[in-house]
């Protein structure tokens, strides 16, 4: 029976094949393997059942962490960033996680709890971000207060965050970089500031952790690459199938609009596929699909079920297999087309796409 429900394929050969990846570009760092927002879009507790050589995995929130704690994983657990209630330390404890306090209000409700066990701490600086950690001012006072207290288990991790590290023409990387080396340099402690675009780029920056996310998945972090360019492969394979082809004669409207108008007769196929999936609404008249390996353009509007495909005398069929990204299709493509970033497509496929985990 016909299948019209779209599918995720998650190569978890792939997945180990990215993680070998990182290893061979920082040997004698640490991987803290970044898996917020569902494995970007992935599935968290599968890709953490998978990358057992990990030595940390990574989340933004506690919810992930529980998750990944009821799914099993005993693995140490890093909330990247941190807590946000003082409530959430007896739970911090309990599952056993690891913090990350980047501003003095965390740092001070940690100092005034009284916890069970100490728990361990990541302490971030920032060195020009400007998002998240702790002025390089407070630094000094923090990290002595931390270190004395009871709560902590020593010794603490230091922690930053680039900003720039896909944009090798900028100053910024080197500057944050030489900023946390300044502030850091007469205390103890592991770190850790390298992403995915600075495990391949600045190896200078790998340190005692790097922290993967993106590349992990097979998808480059640059906007001017992909995944491939790095040796890394694509762990996720979106696709669906066609479920009507028609004929169109030339000057027929087709989809919401008329915004594509046949310019002689043709064939579109119909795919189930849109953006209630999580495809992007801009692809319309603006990306293609493969099918039987040939790229061929979406026209018309993407509906919230449906893409229309210009076939034209491709021997295309009911039932066909269309990729909507994967590996000779990669989502860096259509991230450029729809004017967006990898990440977005990815954390955007929703509940009704089903996955299936392969090798």
């Amino acid at each position: 029976m016909l299948s019209r429900r779209p599918q995720a394929t998650i190569d978890l050969a792939a997945l180990e094949h990215n993680f070998a990846r990182v290893k061979q570009l920082a040997p004698q760092s640490k991987v803290l393997a970044v898996l917020k927002a569902n494995a970007y879009g992935h599935g968290m507790l599968s890709v953490a059942q998978v990358l057992k050589a990990a030595d940390a995995l990574g989340v933004a929130r506690i919810d992930e962490a529980l998750a990944l704690r009821a799914g099993g994983i005993t693995k140490p657990i890093v909330l990247l960033e941190g807590f946000f209630h003082a409530d959430e330390l007896q739970q911090v404890v309990a599952s056993n996680l690891q913090l990350v306090i980047h501003h003095r209000e965390q740092a001070e409700a940690l100092l005034a709890a009284v916890l069970d066990a100490p728990v361990r701490v990541w302490l971030k600086i920032d060195t020009g971000m400007h998002r998240l950690g702790i002025y390089p001012h407070e630094f000094e006072e923090l990290y002595q207060r931390l270190s004395q207290s009871p709560n902590v288990q020593g010794p603490l991790r230091l922690i930053s965050h680039f900003a720039s590290s896909d944009e090798l023409d900028k100053p910024a990387t080197a500057r944050q970089l030489a900023l946390f080396d300044q502030i850091t340099q007469n205390s103890a402690g592991e770190h850790s500031l390298a992403n995915s675009a600075a495990v391949l780029n600045w190896p200078q920056s790998h340190g005692d952790w790097v922290r993967p996310g993106l590349m992990l998945y097979g998808v480059s972090p640059m906007a001017d690459s992909v995944g491939s360019d790095h040796g890394l492969k694509p762990v996720m394979t979106l696709s669906s199938s066609v479920i009507a082809v028609r004929q169109v004669s030339a000057g027929d409207a087709v989809g919401y609009g008329g915004s594509w108008i046949a310019a002689h007769n043709s064939r579109l196929a119909v795919v189930a596929m849109g953006y209630g999936d999580g495809y992007p609404r801009g692809a319309g008249n603006n990306a293609d699909v493969l099918i039987h390996g040939k790229r061929l353009p979406i026209v018309g509007r993407v509906s919230m079920d449906m893409i229309t495909v210009d076939v034209g005398n491709e021997p295309v069929a009911v039932g066909d297999k269309v990729i909507l990204w994967g590996n000779d299709l990669p989502v860096e493509h259509l991230a450029r087309r729809v004017d967006t970033i990898p990440y977005e497509l990815l954390c955007n496929i929703t509940s009704r796409v089903q996955f299936s985990y392969v090798n």
